[in-house]
């Protein structure tokens, strides 16, 4: 085990990228984690990794931007505080020097984080004795927050207020229940491994996240197949019966994990993929209204944008031969924060958009509106996924993912029923 870290400590990791928990992540459970303010990180699974090495042309803007390979190393030091830095890969500076880190910690810094919380950052003024003493008092408030990570495991659904001072997104940073689970897991099984191996390698992607101030993320797990060509007979039998016991054989498609704003109360709502599995087609569809409601008003607004993008996606996949993507998720993400104002007494057609729900009579001659956000649709985790071009695979598949394309038929009928019924 390494020793406690201090100021020398500190210029060793000079050269290296400080890893952060990704506090969007709703779903998966592979741990991802924040390299910068634009891009993630995941431990790289082979078939994954050519995946993104042979994407086509033509699924690019549906799947999250490819940025290379890292070196993850991991250290802990005596009392069990744990530290994730990004290396470039077999020595090639280039690799990170090229990606834009003007928005990481500052080299003499250090964050540390352990696998139950958040802890402190150190610089190189900052003696052992301090960090020592701050240590003591951070365990001192350890079992509380062991008690309350207990309870959320148990919990499908949650509610967390978001302070209103300061960074919106910076105040529910560490309560998403979801990445917290995920970075337990994985920082457990790398330190059981660590007496016999200390280099990870890691995939940098695109963070889809990065352009909204509060992410609303929607995961849903597509096809009414989820196991690889390459499952045991175990595995095999257990996606089968979470399919058969879910909507993924009826429409294709579930909840894997959500998180959205409610501008009404001021809270986060995060549902989990447990409760995913136990929604009938109703309470998936139910599910899907909450997802795009703020808790004052439907956001109608972003309908057509999601019907345009998913029906597009339906084309591309449509034409792509021999492509199983099992076990993937599609994302659908928008601001859950509205920003845009518009003057209620300077444009009488503004005053006609503006709906009930959003009129704030309090604003004096502005008033907020809803408008057409941006909305984003990608699919990610490709683990699972074959094609006949993947050369060593014994299984070759003919034509189009019919599971896939199915799954994404149905949540476009079922988006559509909700802008019908909503407008009626």
């Amino acid at each position: 085990m390494s020793p406690a870290f201090g100021a020398m400590e500190v210029e060793h990791y000079s050269k290296g990228v400080l890893l952060e928990p990704f506090v969007h992540q709703v779903g998966g459970h592979s741990c991802v984690l924040r390299f910068n303010d634009k891009t993630i990180c995941k431990p790289l699974i082979q078939r994954e990794h050519q995946f993104y090495e042979t994407l086509p042309t033509e699924m690019r803007k549906f799947t999250p931007q490819y940025e290379g390979v890292v070196s993850v190393s991991f250290e802990e030091d005596e009392d069990g505080n744990l530290c994730l830095i990004a290396y470039p890969l077999n020595g090639d500076h280039d690799n990170l020097e090229n990606l834009d880190n003007s928005d990481c910690e500052p080299k003499s810094k250090l964050l540390r984080w352990t696998n139950k919380k958040t802890m402190l950052l150190e610089n190189e003024k900052i003696s052992k004795e301090w960090v020592r003493q701050h240590r003591k008092e951070e365990k001192m408030k350890s079992h509380k927050l062991e008690e309350e990570f207990e309870w959320l495991k148990k919990s499908e659904v949650l509610y967390y207020t978001v302070e209103k001072k300061g960074n919106v997104t910076s105040q529910f940073k560490h309560h998403n229940p979801w990445s917290m689970k995920c970075h337990q897991q994985q920082l457990q099984r790398m330190k059981e491994n660590a007496k016999h191996r200390n280099q990870y390698k890691f995939i940098l992607l695109e963070n889809l996240t990065s352009r909204y101030e509060v992410p609303c993320v929607l995961d849903l797990k597509m096809g009414t197949r989820q196991h690889g060509d390459d499952a045991s007979e175990e595995k095999k039998a257990n996606q089968i019966r979470k399919c058969q016991q879910s909507t993924s054989a009826v429409i294709g498609v579930r909840v894997c994990g959500m998180q959205v704003y409610q501008a009404g109360t001021g809270q986060l709502m995060f549902m989990n993929k447990y409760h995913g599995r136990k929604l009938s087609v109703q309470g998936f569809k139910e599910a899907l209204y909450q997802f795009f409601h703020n808790g004052k008003y439907l956001r109608r607004e972003l309908f057509e944008s999601v019907i345009k993008k998913l029906t597009e996606l339906k084309s591309v996949l449509e034409k792509q031969e021999s492509y199983r993507f099992y076990s993937s998720s599609l994302l659908i993400i928008y601001d859950g924060k509205e920003r845009q104002e518009v003057a209620v007494d300077s444009d009488p057609e503004d005053l006609e958009d503006l709906s009930e729900e959003s009129s704030d009579e309090s604003a004096g001659a502005y008033a907020y509106k809803p408008t057409a956000s941006t909305v984003d649709v990608r699919m990610i985790d490709f683990a699972h996924t074959t094609c006949k071009y993947y050369g060593e695979d014994s299984v070759v598949h003919e034509g189009q993912d019919t599971g896939y394309v199915f799954g994404l038929q149905n949540l476009i009928d079922i988006i559509k029923e909700i802008r019908d019924e909503s407008s009626e």
